[in-house]
């Protein structure tokens, strides 16, 4: 019998793991080359819960097989405090595996708006797959809020000569 997928805390010491999914991510679903140094300034003080938190789902060799960036913080034109979805990715090697990473990430940002009592803004960012996504989204928030739009570029259109980010699994 498979184990059940659960979403775990992210910990300080999980930041190796989780930059490298990151720059994994990035190749999917980034419009531009990431910076490690502004991903660790964004991951680093949700792995200690300073206005932030990262779900985590680890499989049993240890691989981070995806997970959930969530910041607080204030609207930009209001004091208002906010959860907001910075980032969420399921590795491909696990989107069709059993378990419902993806739905689970999305119930971990639920549950922890529920328990900050703050509003969530989450968002899907990407040129692939997107009905998928979008009707996920629904099923678990409801009707959209809006839409986004990308203007004279694509998600996971920048490339890298130097080096390719390989699988995460430090």
């Amino acid at each position: 019998m498979a184990e059940e997928v659960k979403v775990r805390l992210g910990k300080p010491e999980d930041v190796d793991r989780v930059l490298e999914l990151i720059l994994f991510a990035s190749k999917e679903m980034g419009i531009a080359p990431p910076s490690a140094a502004k991903i660790l300034s964004e991951i680093w003080p949700a792995l200690n819960q300073h206005f932030g938190i990262m779900g985590l789902i680890e499989g049993p060799d240890g691989i981070l097989e995806g997970g959930i960036l969530l910041r607080i913080g204030a609207l930009w034109y209001s004091d208002q405090i906010v959860l907001e979805e910075k980032g969420i990715f399921v590795h491909p090697d696990y989107r069709s595996a059993k378990g419902g990473r993806a739905k689970k990430l999305c119930e971990f940002g639920k549950k922890t708006s529920d328990e900050m009592g703050l509003p969530l803004i989450m968002g899907i960012f990407s040129n692939e797959r997107t009905s998928g996504k979008i009707r996920l989204y629904e099923r678990l928030f409801g009707e959209p809020a809006g839409a986004m739009f990308l203007y004279n570029g694509k998600t996971g259109s920048w490339t890298d000569n130097k080096a390719e980010i390989g699988r995460a699994h430090v």
